[in-house]
C-alpha cells in the first residue's frame, strides 16, 4: 500500500530500496533482501532500484539522473532490525534529499514502530518520513497492519464521489481483514499499554543488561565481536575486532553483513537451544517487558555455554 500510494501521489513508477533491507515477502520488495527469488519474474523488479545503504552521495546521484523515482523505503535502524546498522545522521540526510527532489520517504517501522520508542525510530531520531508502515505491536500480536503519514498522500485511498477519480485514479484498498474488529481491539489495548505504562523502559533496561553482560562475556572469553542494538533489540556480531558501545554498532553495514556467516549463526542458534535459549537466527534477541533480571542473567550464562562449545568444536 505504501508503494502504491507513493507512486499514485507522485505519478512516478520507481521505488528505491537498500541492499539487505527487508520489507516483507511482496514481489517488489523482496529484491535485494538476500532471500530466494524463486517464482518472481525478473520483469517485476524493473521498477525497483536497489543500492548500497548509508551512502547519501549515491542516493543524490541517482535522484539527479533519474526523475522517475517515486519513493525511497528503508528500515530506519538498518537491515534486519539493525543487524546492518543505519547511522541516524543518514536518516537526517535522506530526509533533506528526498524533500529537495520531491520523493516520498517511507520508513518501514513494522518492527521498530512503538519498540525503539513509543513514537518509533522517527521519534527517537527526530526525522519524520512522509509515510510509515506499521504492524506487529500495532495489532496486539494479531494479524494487522497500517500505513500512516501525510494526509494528502494517505487520502489517495479516499472516495470523492467523482466517478472518474473513484474508478480510475483512487488507490484501491481491498482486503479480507480490513477493519478486523478482533485485531483492532487487541491493537487498541496494546497501544494503550504503550501510552500508559513503562513497558518500553523495562524492555530497554533488560536489553541493556543483556548487552552489557554479553560484551563482558566476549571480552572475558577473548572472542572478537559485540552485542549491540537500539532500544530492546539485541544483535550479536562475532569475528571482527572493533570498538562498540552496545548501541549502534560501529561496523559498516557491509562488514556487519559478512562478520558472522550463516553457518556460524546457525551453529550459534543450535548451541543456544542446547543451553535453553531461543534466538532469531542465532544473532538477534527481541527483549520484552516480561523478561526479568534472572532471565537475562540465565541468558548470558547460556551464551557462555554456547560459545564455549562452539570454540571446542572449532566453529569460533
Amino acid at each position: 500500500m505504501a508503494l502504491r500510494l507513493a507512486r499514485a501521489f507522485t505519478g512516478k513508477t520507481k521505488i528505491m530500496k537498500f541492499q539487505s533491507h527487508f520489507h516483507g515477502w511482496h514481489d517488489y520488495v523482496l529484491v535485494g533482501s538476500g532471500r530466494s527469488a524463486a517464482g518472481i519474474p525478473e520483469a517485476t523488479w524493473s521498477s525497483m532500484v536497489v543500492i548500497e545503504p548509508n551512502n547519501i552521495s549515491l542516493v543524490e546521484e541517482i535522484l539527479s539522473s533519474d526523475s522517475d523515482i517515486a519513493g525511497i523505503i528503508l528500515e530506519p535502524t538498518g537491515a534486519h532490525m539493525g543487524v546492518e546498522p543505519v547511522p541516524p545522521m543518514f536518516l537526517t540526510q535522506l530526509r533533506e534529499v528526498t524533500e529537495r527532489f520531491g520523493v516520498v520517504l517511507i520508513f518501514d517501522e513494522v518492527v521498530t514502530g512503538f519498540r525503539t520508542s513509543p513514537g518509533g525510530a522517527q521519534a527517537r531520531y527526530g526525522v519524520t518520513p512522509d509515510l510509515t508502515t506499521l504492524a506487529k505491536i500495532l495489532g496486539g500480536g494479531l494479524p494487522g497492519g497500517a500505513v500512516g503519514g501525510k494526509r494528502e498522500i494517505v487520502d489517495m485511498i479516499q472516495h470523492r464521489g467523482d466517478s472518474e477519480w473513484d474508478a480510475q485514479e483512487r488507490v484501491a484498498h481491498p482486503g479480507t481483514f480490513n477493519g478486523n474488529p478482533i485485531s483492532a481491539a487487541a491493537g487498541a489495548k496494546a497501544l494503550e499499554l504503550l501510552a500508559t505504562t513503562n513497558v518500553n523502559a523495562v524492555a530497554d533496561a533488560m536489553a541493556r543488561r543483556l548487552k552489557v553482560g554479553l560484551n563482558r562475556l566476549l571480552k572475558r572469553l577473548e572472542i572478537p565481536g559485540c552485542a549491540n542494538g537500539v532500544a530492546s533489540l539485541v544483535h550479536v556480531t562475532l569475528g571482527v575486532p572493533h570498538e562498540c558501545d552496545g548501541g549502534i554498532c560501529s561496523l559498516s553495514a557491509e562488514r556487519a553483513r559478512t562478520a558472522m556467516p550463516p553457518k556460524q549463526a546457525a551453529a550459534m542458534k543450535r548451541s543456544l537451544l542446547n543451553a535453553g535459549v531461543d534466538t532469531m537466527g542465532g544473532r538477534t534477541s527481541i527483549v520484552s517487558a516480561t523478561h526479568t533480571e534472572q532471565d537475562i542473567d540465565e541468558t548470558v550464562s547460556a551464551y557462555e555455554d554456547a560459545l564455549t562449545n562452539m570454540r571446542y568444536e572449532s566453529i569460533l
